[in-house]
């Protein structure tokens, strides 16, 4: 009984240990300490998958996230990682197994919707695969508009968000830019929402609005990787402002980053872009 006990302790140290190291963005140090584990649970695979997964490796993510949810069918947030996996084997496909895969991620998906109507990141995604997907792959501006209300009725900031990305897509910008307002003035010190209308603000010729808006952000976080990234982003997509897009980038660079944040390649070839090579 001594040795059972102490052998969950281990195993409990070892996969605080793999979480701290994902955490951190050291994915292959997590996934060095998570194979060591003699028998894996539902959590530790989960965590294997999302190492993988953000090393770019779908194919040994999917599998992995297969096997945590092999352990926990009804986990929600297993079948969002499923589809999330299968959507970047999709995008990565050859055209021919592309549809194949992307299908499997709307399944996924919407599974996870089911298993959890009050996931956030499960209905965001899902919502983003209705609005992205052509019709014969499950996609449509219909179906994105029916889980846009659920997400109101579970966040009403986020459901305005939603509803701004279909008005963007219906070309219907004005009431785009009035959801996302309505959005910060229900969220007001989520960082998030002021950089949706920064952002927005920018992409509609709103500069000096836009360029306040930051501010609002940076006042909110300041030094956050995600207003740096954001803010550097929208300057590189605009064409403008190019210097400081550059200096807010090695910024970035510089920062503590978390899973949640830009990958460090992704922001190197931002720089690029905005020095011109």
């Amino acid at each position: 009984m001594f040795a059972a006990a102490a052998g969950l302790l281990a195993f409990g140290q070892d996969l605080k240990s793999a979480h701290d190291l994902y955490e951190h963005t050291d994915y292959r140090g997590s996934l060095k300490v998570l194979q060591a584990v003699q028998t894996p649970d539902a959590e530790a695979f989960c965590l294997m998958g999302k190492d993988y997964f953000m090393l770019g490796e779908f194919k040994q993510a999917t599998d992995n996230f297969q096997k945590a949810a092999a352990l926990d069918p009804k986990n929600s947030d297993y079948a969002l990682w499923m589809g999330r996996a299968w959507g970047r084997r999709a995008e990565t496909a050859s055209p021919f197994t592309a549809p194949m895969a992307a299908s499997k991620a709307r399944q996924y998906f919407e599974l996870a919707v089911k298993l959890d109507p009050y996931n956030k990141e499960a209905t965001g995604d899902l919502f983003d695969y209705y609005l992205n997907a052509p019709g014969f792959l499950g996609g449509g501006l219909d179906k994105a508009a029916d889980l846009a209300r659920q997400i109101g009725r579970n966040d009403a900031a986020e459901g305005h968000f939603a509803a701004a990305q279909l008005a963007d897509r219906r070309k219907q910008y004005d009431t785009a830019e009035e959801q996302l307002r309505r959005a910060v003035e229900l969220a007001p010190r989520q960082v998030g929402r002021v950089l949706d209308l920064a952002r927005y603000l920018a992409k509609q010729g709103h500069i000096q609005e836009s360029e306040a808006t930051f501010a609002q952000a940076e006042k909110l976080e300041p030094n956050s990787p995600k207003v740096l990234y954001t803010r550097a982003k929208t300057y590189v997509e605009t064409k403008r402002n190019l210097d400081q897009a550059r200096i807010l980038l090695r910024r970035y660079l510089q920062s503590n980053l978390t899973p949640e944040d830009a990958p460090r390649e992704e922001a190197r070839k931002l720089l690029q872009k905005a020095s011109g090579v």
